[in-house]
């Protein structure tokens, strides 16, 4: 058994790469581990700056991590900002972080080129990031392959701490599946709420419908082959069609004879398939709201006591408790 950490920004609606990406890892994970699956609303607030918008957006996470199979009685679910030890831990590693090491980070070098103004938060995003890990002496992070990087800020900011205090902290390993790191978008880009490519988790068939027809294709005729690497439309086949429809395209696209368009009507039957059991169980959580934010008030608690035991000890390391 290992333990796991991880966690979902409530910036919006959670996308089908989100879950491929990383969410199903969570839940595969979760069966046999000791994991530890947060919301990161304190992340959030960075963008996301109503009230009544992060609200819901916290609530919609924990719904969703429930509805796609997390059990809340293997797993802890929790706020990020329940726990104070998250933002105590963060200012302790700004005082051993350097502001040009952070300005490496990509989000951070892709807000600056983009001429946008950059937040402290954003800019000191992967300090927190680094205590949300470390806070839980994880063994694997489960993250999307555009995370990789932040994993990365936090061992090595584990590792300058251990050098400056001694070992405290235990360097954290990213887990990511190849196969499925990034999922596509219906432009072909990235799959992400930020380019409005994305296809919602829970959509309605006929939202799944409209986005799916709208893919981005080339201009091969039914007639010609076509390469399934780094097609959107296989890829997303990939993900929600059973063995008979993913066989059928591919046979399709290798010797010819299967048009993009039938492939999107195909794709449209498989991903309401797929989606729709989801749905109907978010629907069911929606209604037990009491439930839901029990679920968060235990996964607090449990949380709450793993990190309040490691800041005992940081506080020591480094002289803030008087004996």
């Amino acid at each position: 058994m290992k333990r796991i950490l991880s966690g979902v920004q409530a910036t919006g609606k959670i996308h089908i790469g989100n879950y491929f990406g990383a969410i199903k890892q969570f839940v595969d994970l979760g069966k046999d581990n000791d994991a530890y699956y947060m919301i990161a609303d304190l992340h959030s607030i960075t963008t996301v700056q109503d009230k009544e918008e992060l609200k819901e957006n916290i609530f919609d996470v924990a719904l969703d991590y429930l509805a796609l199979g997390i059990d809340p009685e293997k797993s802890v679910i929790f706020r990020q900002s329940q726990i104070p030890a998250h933002t105590d831990l963060t200012w302790i590693f700004n005082c051993i972080t350097t502001m040009p090491y952070l300005m490496r980070a990509h989000a951070f070098k892709d807000a600056e080129a983009k001429a946008k103004e950059v937040n402290v938060g954003l800019f000191d995003y992967p300090v927190l990031m680094a205590s949300d890990i470390l806070l839980y002496s994880p063994d694997l992070v489960p993250v999307g392959k555009d995370q990789k990087q932040h994993v990365e800020y936090a061992r090595d900011i584990a590792e300058k701490f251990n050098r400056i205090y001694g070992d405290t902290f235990k360097l954290p390993e990213e887990y990511i599946l190849q196969d499925v790191a990034i999922v596509a978008g219906i432009d072909g880009r990235k799959m992400s709420k930020s380019y409005g490519n994305h296809i919602p988790l829970f959509a309605e068939r006929n939202e799944i419908e409209k986005l799916v027809m709208s893919i981005v294709t080339d201009s091969k005729t039914p007639e010609e082959t076509k390469s399934t690497e780094g097609d959107t439309l296989f890829t997303l086949h990939s993900l929600v069609s059973d063995k008979e429809t993913l066989d059928k395209v591919r046979t399709g696209y290798e010797n010819g004879g299967l048009g993009y368009g039938e492939t999107k009507k195909m794709l449209v039957e498989s991903m309401d398939s797929f989606i729709a059991p989801l749905r109907e169980k978010r629907r069911e959580l929606v209604k037990d709201r009491d439930y839901v934010l029990g679920v968060l008030e235990e996964g607090a608690n449990k949380a709450r006591n793993v990190a309040r035991l490691k800041m005992q000890e940081v506080k020591e390391k480094i002289g803030l408790i008087l004996e």
